[in-house]
């Protein structure tokens, strides 16, 4: 990319191939950022439902801010709070001083007057209330812990679920990756089989939601999956 050029990176649960970078790839990209002067936009939109740990699925954020970037942070509750409908986010900059604040925060009202003026806030009090208790913060962790598991437990019994149908295929992939999406590696023909045959839904490039997946489908999703790639 030219110098100085934005550079938009997942934090976390990258969408839509579920392969997030180790915490070293990370230092590589940041040390490439900056040798570049490449100014970095974090899209958020999925923090804890990697991990389950709010905190350690913004560890590249951290990371990025400690090594000296000044970032963009978009920020998305939609998917961690259950609030999709209120499309409730924040759109946050690090600046180097003061001044620069400023201007920043003079910039962004520019551009927000013309297209929306003043938010809902509906969605942002019911996220601000839950974030100011402490017994309701708690809460939200436990529930977003229980969800980000849940997904993680169905990658790994979809994975089961073919090898015991006797899948010979490597599908660790699937459990490699994270987050709410998975890149199944399918072929467009064997979508289209699994469409048509099976009547399991999917994009033709393979990708599925996992959030889609429950234990009483599972079971159906590997024998069609089994069925279209023997």
């Amino acid at each position: 990319a030219p110098k100085g050029s934005v550079m938009l990176l997942h934090a976390c649960a990258h969408n839509p191939t579920g392969v997030d970078p180790t915490l070293d790839q990370w230092r590589e990209i940041s040390k490439a950022c900056k040798e570049r002067d490449h100014f970095v936009l974090f899209d958020c939109a999925y923090q804890g439902f990697a991990s389950g740990n709010p905190e350690k699925d913004v560890a590249a954020v951290k990371m990025f801010i400690e090594e000296g970037h000044n970032i963009g942070l978009c920020q998305s509750f939609a998917k961690n709070f259950g609030l999709y409908g209120e499309r409730i986010g924040a759109l946050s900059f690090v600046a180097k001083d003061q001044a620069e604040a400023e201007i920043l925060e003079s910039q962004v009202k520019i551009l927000a007057r013309p297209m929306y003026s003043n938010p809902p806030v509906y969605g942002a009090r019911v996220v601000s209330t839950i974030l100011s208790d402490a017994e309701l913060s708690a809460l939200w962790r436990k529930e977003v812990k229980l969800m980000a598991d849940r997904i993680i437990t169905m990658r790994a019994s979809l994975v089961d679920k073919l090898k015991a149908l006797g899948s010979k295929k490597d599908w660790s992939h699937i459990t490699n990756q994270i987050g709410m999406f998975s890149y199944t590696g399918l072929s467009e023909q064997q979508c289209d089989k699994l469409i048509n045959e099976h009547h399991v839904y999917l994009v033709r490039n393979g990708r599925i939601s996992i959030a889609g997946i429950t234990s009483k489908n599972v079971d159906h999703l590997a024998k069609s999956i089994h069925e279209v790639t023997k």
